[in-house]
């Protein structure tokens, strides 16, 4: 059994891992593909050192085919294929009780805060997975994760068919959200800098604007007929985002933060009273978005295979990071973890 280790400092190491037996409640899994996500990406650049503690086996974005079940398992058996939801809740405090163990007060994400997936074989909680149905190819499963990300976001947003949405942020989450936002019935704008991914956005039927070349609250005002956004959804994480985004949301326009913002950032609450704003955080996922995730991509409502930029097998993980670090404009990296997959 192969392992990558990440060991700090961009750099990783292929090593002999260890086959783990499940537990009674726990499933072991052949992984078939994992993604490459900004997460990991922060990782390989050194941010989070203190929180993985390298030499560490990351990853979470994946598919996999269940390989062993535990002896109190009866929800999945061999062969079927899955992907995971890698959140480790505790069930035992104030959040969990009420029903929302994605934001436990004690969460441990997988592939990050515990061992990853980017290996041969990997055992999880038997409560994390969710089966693909046939039509689902394992690369495209890998997607999963991300597309659920994206749903919750749509989900917390309240979004209506018929409102009018500015996705801020054009990388694969924000790409997502738009996407999922469109199949929804909205009308959607998406603001980025990069001309490939505005690109990528036109390509996929999403109209796009860039930010610094565009006054952008003239521009929403003339595409929404003076109203501004019915949602905002802030997803690049930077300052200037934050400056503009109640410029342009509706009178009781939302704003949902799906960025991860390094430093406290500045807002202007003025706009939050003067126009009635509502903002809210939206942080991973629920079970229910894994659901509608898989759903919208095995009715054929999206069609995801344009994000897959490149698949290297796990031996080349140095190679796949690097290959993104390298390309701004690439969506999503994924590591073949078995010698043959489909």
């Amino acid at each position: 059994m192969k392992a990558a280790q990440y060991l700090g400092n961009k750099s990783f190491s292929i090593v002999a891992g260890s086959t783990v037996a499940p537990a009674s409640d726990e499933v072991r899994l052949a992984v078939d593909f994992v993604g490459i996500c900004g997460t990991d990406m922060h990782i390989y650049h050194g941010v989070m050192d203190a929180r993985v503690n390298p030499p560490a086996t990351i990853g979470h974005e994946l598919s996999a085919t269940v390989a062993e079940v535990g002896s109190n398992v009866s929800d999945f058996a061999v062969g079927d294929r899955v992907v995971v939801r890698p959140l480790d809740y505790c069930g035992d405090c104030p959040a969990c009780h009420e029903g929302h163990s994605h934001v436990c007060h004690n969460l441990k994400f997988m592939g990050i805060d515990t061992p990853g997936a980017f290996q041969n074989s990997w055992t999880v909680k038997a409560r994390t997975l969710h089966k693909l149905p046939d039509c689902v190819p394992q690369q495209i499963g890998a997607l999963v994760e991300p597309l659920a990300v994206a749903c919750h976001d749509i989900s917390r947003s309240r979004l209506q068919s018929g409102e009018r949405a500015v996705v801020i942020g054009g990388g694969p989450i924000g790409q997502l959200i738009a996407l999922v936002a469109k199949a929804k019935g909205a009308e959607v704008l998406l603001s980025e800098v990069n001309p490939a991914r505005r690109q990528f956005a036109q390509d996929n039927g999403i109209d796009s604007v860039d930010p610094t070349a565009t006054d952008i609250k003239a521009y929403v005002d003339q595409w929404s007929q003076g109203k501004g956004a019915d949602v905002v959804f802030e997803v690049s994480g930077v300052q200037p985002a934050l400056d503009v985004m109640t410029q342009i949301a509706a009178v009781r326009g939302r704003i949902c933060m799906v960025a991860i913002h390094p430093q406290s950032p500045q807002v202007d609450l003025f706009q939050f009273f003067w126009k009635e704003l509502e903002m809210m955080g939206a942080r991973v996922y629920q079970p229910q978005d894994f659901e509608q995730a898989i759903e919208l991509i095995a009715t054929g409502q999206l069609e995801l295979s344009p994000f897959i930029s490149s698949v290297n097998p796990l031996e080349e993980i140095q190679q796949a990071f690097a290959g993104m670090d390298n390309n701004p404009s690439g969506m999503k990296a994924l590591i073949q973890c078995q010698p043959s997959v489909a």
